[in-house]
């Protein structure tokens, strides 16, 4: 098992605990867990970047709708949002690499 699938297994593991279990970290924890998983294993693609990009955003949003389901709606939301918080980990590892790469690059042709 890959790094990048047993890193997101932990993420996905750790966004339903933090659903049910009250702790003041976890917002930090998960961006962590996203931080090390994007510095780990960066996505190359453009749109795999825009991609992950767009769920970061968009996850909390459409996560809010799921309030409307009796009983389990809120832990639903809960749970896709702490997911979220794991993929903008990821999206800040991977424009943290991208800038770095881009003032690295050799101007010598």
């Amino acid at each position: 098992m890959s790094t990048d699938r047993i890193l997101t297994a932990i993420g996905v593991l750790l966004a339903i605990v933090a659903a049910f279990v009250a702790l003041e970290w976890w917002a930090l924890i998960l961006v962590l867990l996203g931080l090390l998983s994007g510095f780990l294993s960066p996505l190359t693609d453009m749109a795999a970047r825009t991609g992950y990009t767009v769920a970061a955003l968009a996850l909390p949003t459409i996560a809010d709708a799921l309030d409307a389901i009796p009983m389990a709606g809120s832990y639903l939301n809960a749970i896709i949002d702490n997911f979220a918080v794991v993929i903008a980990g990821i999206v800040i590892a991977n424009f943290l690499l991208v800038i770095v790469s881009r003032l690295m690059e050799s101007d010598a042709a």
